[in-house]
């Protein structure tokens, strides 16, 4: 048996999966839309705030015009992530949001290297990569931490709704985002598992 005889058995199996290929934007999508829309919404309930946090330059973002740009980004998160969930113009969708990650990743998350959460033993903060060396000290802070909670305070309680840990805020989760954003860019929202896909069936026009 040749490579050829083993290769096209294989490759029509594959072939036959073409049928379930609208699942993987489908997942996308899925797992995306609740993240967007969340986030837009905490903006929207705390406007004034956000707001103040997108125009002060001491210890904010230091926007011109600063309720705009979060107008711009509120609707991109609850209008785009509503588009996402349903699969409708996925695409165009995709535009505005894959923007707002690259903003959010340079002017809010940059600045802390790379991983979301302060881990010194991952290989992503022991300087390979985009390394903010506070990450180093995460360890002998979180202890400390947890020895003042558990002499001063409810330390069961506390950690009841999960273990103690340290935010690091670095870019992976926007870069995540953008990364998802990105793919459902090329791919649409699926096959028979988006609104475009049956716009598209009707009218013969590109989502």
């Amino acid at each position: 048996m040749n490579l050829v005889q083993i290769y096209a058995p294989l490759q029509n199996l594959l072939n036959k999966t073409n049928v379930a290929e609208g699942l993987a934007p489908l997942l996308l999508r899925l797992y995306l839309a609740p993240v967007l829309i969340q986030a837009g919404w905490t903006k929207v309930q705390g406007w004034e705030d956000q707001v103040a946090w997108f125009g002060n330059a001491d210890w904010g973002l230091g926007l011109p015009m600063p309720a705009l740009f979060l107008g711009l980004a509120v609707a991109a998160e609850l209008v785009g992530g509503f588009f996402i969930l349903i699969g409708l113009a996925t695409r165009w969708a995709s535009i505005p949001l894959m923007i707002t990650m690259i903003v959010a990743a340079l002017t809010v998350h940059a600045e802390n290297g790379w991983a979301a959460l302060a881990d010194a033993t991952s290989w992503m903060s022991d300087g390979t990569i985009f390394l903010n060396e506070s990450v180093m000290e995460a360890p002998d802070k979180k202890a400390a931490a947890i020895s003042i909670l558990r002499e001063h305070g409810n330390y069961r309680w506390l950690t009841s709704s999960g273990s103690i840990t340290i935010l690091n805020n670095g870019i992976e989760f926007a870069a995540t985002y953008f990364i998802m954003l990105f793919s459902l860019f090329f791919t649409g929202g699926g096959k028979f598992t988006s609104v475009d896909y049956f716009l598209n069936k009707k009218f013969g026009s590109n989502d």
